[in-house]
């Protein structure tokens, strides 16, 4: 596993740490998944305008959903 380093006030870590605590976390772990969650949000986000705008412009291409289910075999 790699080791990033990070420049913060006390009072960042203060509340960094405060916040680790209370849910029973290293601040490493909290920095990780909040990371990894704002990532994946901003991936949704994307994803989410190119279907409104696909939507928009028509060019939307959806299937009904047993041809779903029959191609991830459920």
């Amino acid at each position: 596993m790699q080791t990033i380093r990070l420049n913060v006030s006390e009072e960042e870590l203060n509340i960094f740490e405060a916040y680790a605590r209370r849910h029973n976390r290293t601040v490493s772990e909290i920095i990780r998944l909040t990371l990894l969650e704002r990532i994946e949000d901003e991936y949704d986000l994307q994803a989410f305008a190119e279907y409104e705008a696909e939507k928009q412009a028509g060019t939307l291409r959806t299937k009904p959903i047993n041809e779903l289910w029959e191609e991830l075999e459920l």
